[in-house]
């Protein structure tokens, strides 16, 4: 039986501005089981990194949770099951049980992440230190076997260097090094390649797979990307303006998508047979959630929308027991809309090139 370790129920936040309040989370639910990857994609803005920064307890202090639930299930020091309501403990809590030690996060730009004026074994050996209790001495030599399993050369040289000294594909490298260090049951990747060229991208991409396959561990990945969602997740959770509006397997979401916004995120990648000599972009702009949206807030840039679409936000319908989508266009009473043609050949050749590569 598979094991759920996170459980995201019905989180609703608001941050207070200058500018009055922003409901920027909006009753979001997410299921993550153990060794299972998620991604988490939608444009900026709507809301994907806030969520996880939540799970993590990282929340700024201008927000406020209107709602909701963050279940974490790990086995304590003993050994024992526990579950956790992630947002009813205090930061101190999370600080020493939680960040780090069973759920670690990377972020995009590495440069960010590591601090500047510390040499890269301190920054590597005080998280072991910290949360596994080990020696100075051992928590170094762990840290070379570290740097010697996510690919980096001559890892004692580089355990007395500086983060400027290295270069970008490294320090994320060394990044992912200190994430995994104190083996974490999940990792949560905000971007993780965005800072990075191509090459790179693929080589990181793959050292997170490794990784994750050789320790059982969950992987969230938050990303824009769909290219890079396409070679890693199980499962995919569309996010539109702090709302999840589609979510299924992998294949659900690529190859029968039900959203409208879904079908614009999939006809704005790069495609070498499309047609068009320009490449599709989604008309207008997300909503300001410093107003509260009415109905569903993708209807203004939806030319599938209804007029109920303006009236009221449209519930999760079932397609299948792992794919849902919130738009009215599956309400049985609605006339019935395909995806558009240009779409659908797009998906027709993916299905034959997956074919391809299975043969």
């Amino acid at each position: 039986m598979a094991e759920k370790i996170l459980d995201i129920r019905n989180l609703d936040i608001t941050f207070s501005t200058t500018a009055g309040p922003v409901h920027a989370i909006r009753g979001v639910n997410v299921d993550l089981e153990k060794g299972e990857t998620v991604a988490i994609v939608g444009e900026s803005g709507s809301g994907k990194s806030v969520v996880m920064k939540t799970t993590m307890g990282l929340l700024a202090g201008n927000a406020t949770i209107n709602s909701g639930e963050i279940f974490f299930t790990y086995e304590d020091e003993s050994g024992e099951k526990k579950t956790v309501d992630i947002l009813k403990q205090e930061k101190k809590w999370i600080r020493k049980n939680i960040n780090g030690k069973r759920i670690a996060m990377v972020f995009q730009d590495p440069m960010t992440s590591l601090d500047p004026t510390m040499t890269i074994g301190k920054q590597l050996t005080e998280g072991m230190i910290m949360h596994l209790g080990l020696s100075k001495d051992e928590a170094k030599a762990r840290a070379v076997e570290l740097l010697e399993e996510v690919g980096i050369t001559d890892p004692e040289k580089r355990l007395k260097q500086y983060p400027h000294q290295l270069s970008g594909g490294m320090r994320q490298r060394v990044v992912i090094a200190i994430a995994v260090s104190c083996n974490p049951d999940l990792l949560i990747c905000d971007e993780p390649t965005t800072a990075l060229d191509v090459t790179i991208q693929a080589k990181i991409l793959e050292l997170i797979k490794k990784l994750q396959k050789e320790r059982n561990i969950a992987v969230i990945y938050i990303t824009h990307d769909l290219g890079v969602v396409a070679k890693v997740a199980d499962y995919v959770n569309v996010m539109y303006a702090g709302k999840i509006v589609e979510v299924g397997n992998v294949e659900e979401i690529f190859y029968d998508p039900k959203h409208p916004y879904t079908w614009g995120l999939l006809s704005a990648m790069p495609d070498l047979q499309t047609d068009d000599a320009r490449l599709y972009t989604i008309p207008g702009s997300p909503p300001n959630l410093l107003h509260e949206v009415t109905g569903d807030a993708f209807a203004p840039r939806n030319e599938y929308a209804l007029k109920v679409d303006r009236l009221a936000d449209p519930p999760m319908f079932k397609v299948s027991e792992t794919h849902y989508a919130a738009t009215w266009l599956l309400d049985p009473r609605a006339p019935k809309i395909e995806m558009p043609e240009e779409l659908r050949a797009r998906i027709d050749r993916m299905l034959k090139e997956a074919e391809r590569d299975e043969r």
